[in-house]
């Protein structure tokens, strides 16, 4: 998928207002797999059986033991391509396909964004080096049907960290689940985006900064596809929004700065880099909505610690 498609995209949304804009209809993909903003009918919101999302979940699950296993063994002295390496084993011994690797022209099964790298880094012969800010991405598709989540993290555990990267990752996290907790059947769906917006203004303030919110790429519906309709903006949009059915099932990624939400792609056409060079952290989990509640397919305790009242078992099938 060739750069300069990203690069429209991102140039024509560049110019409406920033902060408050709504989704826009355009053409084109970018070379990468968080889609930009644009590609998808926002307004088709389809739900899927009890049968399909026990099928969902399967992968959900293949998805976020893989990076449980990946966060274990990530440490300084390792490539980035090593870690693309052991995920794609694992999720091959347990059934699955990387479902990356069936995007046109990426081979890889994990996106490995390092310090600067807000999404899309290429696995590769990097040394990663205690304190770097690593941000990787994973999905997996079993029988036909789709998981997708990240996860961010600093290589040599919490105390090799930065405090503002710490505060980085927590709050990104942070915002993921707000909004995860904002959806509910019949409810709007660009609610997500406002609940994750809100809660990085507040952790912000508390912390005396200005989140970077990346508006060039949005989330996504998922299935028997890994991308599919409707695109789920992270940030507070206006305009009409879709209501959300029983059975939906979408990815929720906030990318986000410590500096500005500026962004350009590298010349590889796939890494999506900070233009200041500030440090980014990427968080993801595919999410389904039923009228019992929520359930985070990637999650392995299909989000219960955090979901309380509302976390609706789903099993795998």
């Amino acid at each position: 998928m060739p750069r300069s498609n990203c690069s429209v995209a991102s140039e024509v949304l560049r110019q409406r207002p920033r902060g408050r804009r709504a989704p826009m209809r355009g053409s084109g993909a970018c070379a990468g797999r968080v889609w930009p903003v644009g590609l998808f009918s926002r307004d088709r919101c389809e739900g899927k059986t009890p049968e399909q999302l026990a099928m969902m979940r399967t992968a959900g699950l293949l998805v976020g033991r893989t990076l449980e296993l990946l966060v274990r063994e990530v440490r300084p002295g390792m490539t980035t391509l090593e870690l693309d390496t052991l995920a794609e084993t694992h999720i091959r011994d347990h059934g699955g396909i990387p479902n990356f690797q069936l995007v046109p022209g990426y081979r890889h099964t994990l996106c490995t964004s390092v310090n600067d790298e807000i999404v899309h880094g290429i696995p590769g012969e990097r040394v990663l080096v205690e304190g770097d800010l690593l941000s990787v991405d994973c999905g997996a598709e079993v029988r036909g049907w789709n998981g997708d989540a990240a996860v961010s993290l600093v290589v040599g555990g919490r105390e090799a960290g930065r405090r503002e990267d710490l505060e980085l990752v927590d709050d990104a996290e942070a915002s993921l689940w707000a909004g995860i907790g904002a959806l509910r059947v019949g409810g709007g769906l660009y609610d997500v985006g406002a609940a994750v917006e809100d809660s990085l203004t507040e952790s912000g303030t508390r912390r005396g900064r200005e989140y970077g919110i990346v508006e060039d790429y949005v989330g996504h519906g998922i299935g028997t596809s890994m991308h599919m309709d409707p695109q789920v903006p992270n940030y507070r949009v206006s305009g009409r929004s879709p209501r959300v059915v029983d059975g939906l099932t979408i990815c929720i990624e906030p990318m986000v700065t410590l500096g500005d939400q500026d962004n350009t792609v590298l010349e590889d056409e796939w890494t999506v880099v900070s233009k200041d060079g500030s440090r980014a952290a990427h968080w993801e989990h595919s999410v389904a909505v039923t009228e019992a509640g929520l359930c985070v397919l990637t999650a392995v305790d299909g989000g219960r610690a955090r979901l309380g009242e509302r976390f609706a078992d789903i099993a795998a099938g």
